[in-house]
């Protein structure tokens, strides 16, 4: 089974690491001084108290590795328009595309009963990527880890290790069980779910408020939840946005106070939102804020609190340039 990263920082790195260590056929597509890195000295992660170093085949340039029989997309989702011309010599006919991004995907309504029609503009504009993409090729992958990379060539996991996989259509399907198998005996922390959307929808009601809230304010998730007006905010577009969801048939998983302060416990923990503004990154509002409202607009459900956080973080990362 041939496993292409595409996208091998923190997350694609940890991934890469533990299937290479399996020994599984994987390879990377990663960039800059990372890469040269990788190439160098191996990819060494940092993982339960041990450290380990791989050798794996490395480069930027993905017609160097050929057809796939499973590429995992741990991009960016601001680089997906980019990246999807340049992902086509990966792709052979049974080629399975792995969408592993914060935010709602392009591939979203494929398969969601009843909204199979829909699609959000501003997180595929005209289709781009689904036409490069299609959403027939794509399982679902909802990732819950936190990693980072300190230095090229090292990732040093931080917490959790867990990877929703799923379908679209919510069938159980013999690519997604191999998968969820290659990647469990690695040790990486993969599950099946038939519904996908579902827990897209979870995961994101969490990044939705503290990731733009960080970047306005600077803070940590402790420092969000910790402050009364600020924690009230985030209470109150979790419960705007958990009226959208519904309206979808998509349920919140906790109430909306729980949620925050449960993201509150991750003491000085910095969203990869504010990391990136930090750094310099282009921002991923249109996947994780734009698209709350634009799934709102779409059945009529009122999001003032969530359009006015956007409005702010928007402007910001506009006048930084990365937005």
């Amino acid at each position: 089974m041939d496993i292409c990263i595409f996208g091998a920082g923190a997350v694609g790195g940890f991934m890469a690491a533990l299937l290479a260590r399996a020994g599984a056929s994987v390879k990377v597509i990663a960039r800059g001084p990372h890469l040269e890195a990788i190439r160098n000295k191996g990819l060494t992660l940092d993982y339960g108290g041990e450290r380990f170093t791989v050798e794996i085949p490395a480069s930027d340039n993905p017609a160097d590795f050929g057809p796939q029989d499973y590429v995992v997309l741990t991009a960016k989702t601001t680089g997906l328009a980019a990246i999807a011309p340049h992902l086509q010599p990966l792709l052979g006919e049974n080629t399975t595309v792995v969408s592993a991004q914060n935010g709602i995907p392009w591939w979203f309504f494929h398969g969601f009963q009843g909204h199979e029609d829909k699609r959000i503009d501003c997180v595929d504009p005209q289709g781009a990527i689904d036409g490069l993409i299609p959403a027939e090729r794509v399982l679902g992958c909802v990732l819950h880890i936190g990693c980072s990379v300190p230095e090229p060539g090292l990732v040093v996991h931080a917490a959790q290790n867990r990877f929703i996989v799923g379908e679209p259509d919510g069938s159980e399907s013999a690519r997604a069980s191999a998968l969820v198998e290659i990647m469990a005996g690695a040790g990486i922390g993969a599950e099946l779910t038939r519904a996908i959307q579902q827990e897209t929808w979870i995961k994101l009601l969490g990044n939705m408020t503290m990731a733009p809230i960080s970047v306005l304010t600077g803070a940590t998730n402790d420092e969000i939840a910790g402050d009364p007006g600020i924690c009230q905010l985030c209470i109150d577009m979790m419960e705007e946005a958990g009226a959208v969801g519904r309206a979808y048939g998509l349920e919140p998983g906790m109430p909306s106070d729980e949620r925050v302060a449960l993201g509150g416990q991750l003491v000085g923990f910095k969203t990869s939102m504010y990391q990136d503004f930090a750094a310099g990154r282009p921002l991923e509002l249109d996947a994780i804020v734009a698209s709350v409202i634009a799934m709102g607009r779409m059945v009529e459900v009122p999001t003032p609190l969530i359009d006015t956080v956007y409005a702010l973080a928007a402007q910001k990362g506009r006048l930084a340039g990365l937005y």
